[in-house]
């Protein structure tokens, strides 16, 4: 074998079969990625793991939201940026190669000490309302978005820095993250914690941080249902108390507010980055996003096609 056969091996890896795993090639070097929080606990265990099976590799993940991770990745930064959103055709241009690893969804978010929980509940929230709340602003109150006299505004709040959750949130009301009204808040945990101190206010947050370990929303949160059908009432599957009725529907497509979550590299991916990306979309990935169970899994047809486009 020569030698630049060898050192090729020893840079790319290679992806075996669910059955055998990954090969124990000497892969060594630092691997640098940054980005969206909703990929960050994912990224996080994958990193970990990878690292075990190759003790001579380095990885070095900071969360800092989906607009840190595209503006990092094109600028050269990072090896990897975590961008929880499409990526934009401008960034297709100044050479960057999204690679499509989770998905997930975004939640209207508010305390369980709001005075109108219980009509939210029960009656859930029409697009329209929405678009008058975090676009027009003509919703002020929690009287208009109820219909009953509560006398309490509502405090809206959003995010702060340039995130995948906040693209999603404003593209469910076909609009972008500029248009969305709101005090600013940096960070999914910021944002989440903001909200279930305010008994008046309302956020939204990622499918990753709205639950718990054990798959129940967060405590003093309540997740707010989308009317979407439009019948002025909260349907059995339009509230989601758990994760496991959350996945349903969000694999169902019942779920209006779903995103694709990606990797973005400058250039097509080689190397550490190629190999760390294949782990990530192997058979081995995806168990650890199951288990780490803060976003979904890519279905194994359309982790090949991706896999079989790095190639």
């Amino acid at each position: 074998m020569t030698r630049k056969l060898i050192a090729g091996l020893m840079l790319t890896g290679v992806l075996l079969s669910s059955n055998t795993g990954f090969a124990q090639q000497k892969l060594e070097g630092t691997l640098t990625i940054s980005g969206a929080w909703a990929i960050y606990p994912t990224a996080v265990a994958w990193g970990e793991a990878f690292q075990k099976l190759h003790p001579n590799v380095r990885i070095d993940i900071s969360a800092g939201g989906a607009g840190k991770g595209a503006a990092d990745a094109i600028a050269g930064l990072v090896d990897i940026g975590m961008v929880s959103r499409e990526p934009d055709p401008a960034e297709i241009k100044q050479g960057i190669v999204p690679v499509y690893v989770l998905h997930d969804a975004v939640y209207a978010v508010v305390s369980d000490k709001n005075p109108a929980l219980a009509d939210l509940l029960t009656k859930g929230v029409k697009k329209d309302t929405w678009k008058g709340i975090y676009l027009s602003g003509t919703i002020k109150t929690w009287d208009d978005v109820t219909g009953k006299k509560l006398n309490r505004p509502v405090h809206v709040y959003t995010r702060s820095d340039a995130c995948g959750a906040a693209a999603a949130w404003a593209a469910f009301m076909g609009k972008k993250q500029e248009d969305l009204r709101g005090i600013g808040v940096y960070g999914d945990p910021g944002l989440l914690e903001a909200t279930r101190r305010d008994p008046i206010g309302i956020g939204y947050s990622n499918f990753s941080y709205v639950f718990t370990r054990e798959g129940q929303v967060v405590p003093g949160a309540k997740l707010v249902p989308i009317d979407s059908n439009q019948n002025g009432a909260a349907d059995a599957d339009e509230v989601y108390t758990t994760r496991e009725a959350a996945v349903k529907a969000i694999e169902s497509g019942r779920y209006p507010a779903t995103r694709r979550n990606y990797f973005f590299v400058k250039g097509k991916p080689q190397g550490l980055t190629k190999a760390f990306i294949e782990f990530a979309l192997s058979d081995a990935g995806t168990k650890i996003v199951n288990d780490v169970a803060a976003s979904l899994p890519v279905l194994k047809a359309e982790r090949e096609k991706v896999l079989q486009g790095l190639r």
